[in-house]
């Protein structure tokens, strides 16, 4: 134990649970354990309170697999929301960042894994909410590829329309800054004008 961290060990526990988390290195760990410690006790209390709410609370939605305080998520549940355009993402976090965009208006079905308990849920949900259409909203990659053939394979008796997001170069970035694999999709899927 380093000499700094005796009669600290409670604080410096605190700075390695802050480290586990994605993107926190040692120095944002520290100032977040001494703001929460020494600055802001009402604030760790929430804290603390949040995180042990959330994990008992936050479940899998049972028919799309997003993540949910019911039964079924309130995207399942309403109404307005198109049933038969449906948008495969593989993590729950990625609904986040679609709803946001407010360009989606279907419902979701999140794949971590091509299990087969999973596939047969996603063929479910297909036949009984008659899906017309599927946008794959997945990070460009060769797996990736791979993962929406198959997934298009297990689908290919359906009357559905396949579509994944657009790839290439993204605004304000320089052509000098973009990896070669967005540059020859962007390329390839040029637009005319």
């Amino acid at each position: 134990m380093n000499l700094m961290n005796k009669g600290l060990e409670k604080f410096y526990d605190l700075v390695e649970s802050f480290e586990m988390l994605p993107t926190i290195g040692k120095k944002s760990a520290i100032r977040l354990a001494y703001h929460i410690v020494t600055e802001n006790t009402y604030t760790g209390m929430k804290l603390a309170h949040s995180i042990e709410t959330a994990i008992r609370d936050i479940r899998q939605c049972v028919k799309c697999n997003a993540m949910s305080e019911n039964e079924i998520c309130e995207i399942c549940l309403d109404a307005d929301r198109d049933d038969t355009t449906l948008c495969i993402v593989q993590s729950a976090k990625d609904i986040f960042i679609i709803e946001e965009s407010k360009q989606f208006s279907g419902k979701y079905f999140v794949i971590e894994s091509l299990e087969n308990e999973i596939m047969k849920k996603l063929l479910n949900l297909v036949q009984s909410a008659k899906v017309k259409n599927i946008l794959f909203a997945v990070t460009p990659s060769l797996a990736n590829d791979a993962f929406i053939l198959y997934i298009e394979d297990r689908l290919k008796d359906k009357d559905i329309d396949f579509t994944k997001i657009a790839q290439g170069v993204p605004t304000g970035v320089s052509l000098e800054n973009v990896d070669i694999l967005s540059l020859s999709k962007a390329i390839a899927g040029k637009t005319k004008i």
